[in-house]
C-alpha cells in the first residue's frame, strides 16, 4: 500500500510500517499525534483515507494500544474499522471552510458579547441572544468543545451549542440535514472551523450559514483513536 505520513516524532513510527511504500500520491495517510493532527492532516489532504496514531510520547494508552506493534499489527492484518466522519461547511459572503469537529462565531472582543439571531431551516429560533459564541457541532465533534459548553455529548444528528448566553438558550440537537443561519447584529465576531488557523472576523449585519455537505472523512482505527479506557488514561476526573 502507498502511504504517506503526516504529524510529529515520525521517527518513533516508521519502524513498524513494514513494507509499506512512502508515496506523493498515497491510498493512506498515516497520521501521527493526536486530535488537531488529524483534523489538519484532513483539512490539508480531503478525501484520502487517514488512520491517526497516537503519539505514545505524550498520551497514556490502555493496554491494548499500549505499544505500536499492537496498533499497526491491525493494519497489517488488514483488521482496522472504517468509519465515515460528516463534514460541515461554513459560508459567510465568499468565505467558505469545511470541519469534522465543529463552526462557531465567538466574540472577537473578549470583555464584550456579541449578539445575534439563529434561523433553523429559514425559520427563527427564539428572539436576539446574547452571548461569547455560538456554535455547530458533529456527532465527532461533539466530545470537543460542544462538551465543554453544554456538557453533553449526542449520537445522531449536529449539535447547536450557545456559549454563556446571558438568558437561558436551550441547546439543540438537530437533524443533520438542517440548515443554520447564524446573523450577527452586533460584532465584532471571530468565524473559526475545527483548529484551522484560516478564520475571518465578522461585523454586525454579516451571516453564515452552515450545513452538512456531502464531502465525508474517511478514517481507519478511529475506535483505537478514541478508546474509552486510553481517554479515562488522559483525563482521569472525567
Amino acid at each position: 500500500m502507498k502511504i504517506s505520513l503526516q504529524g510529529r516524532y515520525l521517527e518513533d513510527i516508521k519502524p513498524y510500517l513494514g513494507k509499506h511504500d512512502i508515496s506523493r500520491a498515497p491510498e493512506l495517510i498515516i497520521v501521527h499525534g493526536g486530535d488537531g493532527a488529524l483534523l489538519g492532516a484532513e483539512r490539508e489532504f480531503p478525501g484520502i483515507p487517514k488512520f491517526p496514531v497516537r503519539d505514545i510520547r505524550t498520551a497514556p494508552l490502555c493496554d491494548e494500544h499500549s505499544s505500536y506493534r499492537k496498533i499497526f499489527g491491525f493494519l497489517a492484518n488488514g483488521k482496522l474499522h472504517k468509519s465515515e466522519l460528516i463534514k460541515l461547511a461554513v459560508t459567510c459572503g465568499k468565505f467558505k471552510l469545511k470541519a469534522i469537529n465543529d463552526i462557531f462565531i465567538h466574540n472577537a472582543n473578549p470583555v464584550s458579547a456579541i449578539r445575534y439571531k439563529v434561523f433553523i431551516d429559514g425559520r427563527p429560533y427564539g428572539e436576539e441572544i446574547v452571548g461569547d459564541g455560538v456554535g455547530v457541532s458533529t456527532v465527532h465533534g461533539s466530545t470537543a468543545y460542544y462538551r465543554s459548553i453544554t456538557h453533553s455529548t449526542f449520537r445522531v444528528g449536529i449539535g447547536l451549542a450557545f456559549s454563556n448566553s446571558t438568558e437561558v438558550t436551550n441547546h439543540l440537537v438537530l437533524s443533520e440535514d438542517s440548515s443554520i443561519k447564524i446573523e450577527l447584529t452586533r460584532g465584532p465576531g471571530v468565524l473559526v472551523a475545527d483548529n484551522s488557523s484560516d478564520m475571518l472576523e465578522m461585523k454586525a449585519g454579516d451571516s453564515a450559514t452552515i450545513a452538512k455537505i456531502r464531502e465525508k472523512a474517511v478514517i481507519y482505527g478511529l475506535d483505537i483513536f478514541m478508546c474509552p479506557k486510553c481517554r479515562k488514561l488522559r483525563h482521569p476526573r472525567e
